[in-house]
């Protein structure tokens, strides 16, 4: 499973944000300077998130973008799947019917299997738990 370059950037731009958080908005440019993406790519992710009501944007000399809710409130998975889509490993994890093996197959119980864990993953970390992991890391490198 490979993540999209969209959900890489837009975890980083949201945990940028959420590192911020009670320091008022953060402008574009300063987002993108700070995690290497291009202010145009990012104001489509910013456009995504905010209709997914993750982000609000505040308007002015002093705007910018910050978080709608709290870090805390904020599930990996609930921002994975806005970008994303729901975790998938093959098709037929989602539609028994996509192939006529599905009942007894061996390997589609184990990608079954491996996509329950990665969701599991997903939905156990908030924003909060990352800023909190970056907080505790001597260098802030969070590829993700």
């Amino acid at each position: 499973m490979r993540l999209s370059t969209r959900t890489r950037y837009g975890i980083r731009a949201m945990l940028e944000l959420a590192e911020n958080v009670g320091r008022g908005p953060l402008q574009l440019k300063i987002i993108a300077r700070r995690q290497d993406i291009s202010v145009k790519y990012l104001d489509q992710l910013m456009a995504i998130l905010k209709s997914a009501g993750f982000v609000r944007s505040v308007r002015g000399s002093k705007g910018g973008y910050m978080l709608a809710k709290a870090p805390e409130q904020i599930k990996l998975s609930d921002v994975f799947n806005c970008l994303e889509g729901p975790v998938v490993t093959v098709e037929c994890t989602e539609n028994e019917n996509y192939c006529a093996r599905s009942a007894d197959c061996v390997a589609r119980q184990v990608w079954t299997q491996l996509q329950e864990a990665v969701t599991a993953v997903l939905q156990s970390i908030t924003f909060k738990d990352l800023v909190d992991r970056t907080k505790n890391n001597k260098t802030v490198d969070y590829q993700i």
